[in-house]
């Protein structure tokens, strides 16, 4: 808790929820978040996990584009590498950190949360972090290979969300956790991109995602790479209509949400 606070304390971002306050009793510690008002926060098994406002903002819209998948994921790109630039990994990308300040998508930033997992690595001083941890499905293949890892699992994650963003459905799946992971570890998925999500996807977006989603860290796209990238920048040639992706993406968030459970 303590390294969260520290860490939080250090962050000041418009894309990261700010811990505004924090103050201890013998018994507790405190801390007052920035309020986000575009969801709920729902209980269960005694803790509290925010619901995945990004998602179900997406899946309640009548239609989607490429160009808003842009919008929404650049500035998180943005916000994790301002967290690198700090020595700073999350561990933890996932929907459910993904929150809107404003219930309003044109008025609301969306903002990256809970870093229980962040911690300090220096990979220039082979200052890394060992620790498995993160969440099935986002996890990057280095982090569940018990190997020493930096940055660079961040990026994973973000494409992992991308991923299904543009196509309703996550680019590694299986109900056993086992598998799931081997899947993860050979990074074995449609790199064709051939499933009916993705015909009017930009060839940009299919190309920034490859870039990232590799199995090696030293060979995943970098931050300096991500910044000069077409679709990063907005250069992609959209086919202009809406990406079909709302029913999958449907399907995907109540079946994810009854795994919280």
């Amino acid at each position: 808790m303590q390294n969260e606070i520290d860490i939080l304390r250090e962050l000041d971002h418009p894309n990261i929820v700010k811990l505004v306050d924090f103050y201890e009793d013998p018994g507790h510690y405190c801390l007052i978040m920035e309020l986000m008002r575009g969801g709920e926060v729902s209980t269960i098994a005694f803790d509290l996990i925010f619901v995945s406002q990004l998602f179900d903002y997406i899946i309640e819209q009548e239609q989607f584009s490429e160009k808003l998948a842009h919008r929404i994921m650049t500035p998180l790109f943005d916000a994790v590498m301002y967290c690198h630039e700090r020595q700073i990994v999350h561990r933890d990308i996932k929907p459910e950190n993904l929150l809107l300040d404003d219930k309003d998508i044109g008025d609301a930033q969306v903002k990256i949360a809970d870093f229980g997992l962040a911690r300090y690595v220096n990979p220039e001083a082979e200052q890394l972090a060992t620790t498995q941890c993160g969440t099935p499905g986002y996890v990057a293949p280095e982090i569940i290979s018990n190997k020493a890892y930096g940055q660079q699992c961040d990026y994973w994650s973000l494409a992992v969300v991308l991923f299904i963003m543009l196509s309703g459905t996550p680019p590694f799946y299986h109900e056993d956790n086992f598998e799931l992971f081997e899947l993860i570890k050979k990074g074995d998925y449609d790199k064709e991109f051939a499933g009916n999500g993705w015909g009017d996807v930009s060839p940009e977006a299919k190309d920034f995602i490859k870039q990232l989603l590799v199995v090696d860290p030293d060979q995943r796209m970098t931050a300096e790479g991500i910044k000069s990238h077409d679709w990063f920048n907005g250069n992609f040639k959209s086919t202009g209509k809406d990406i079909n992706v709302l029913t999958k993406m449907k399907e995907y968030n109540t079946q994810r949400k009854l795994l919280l459970k």
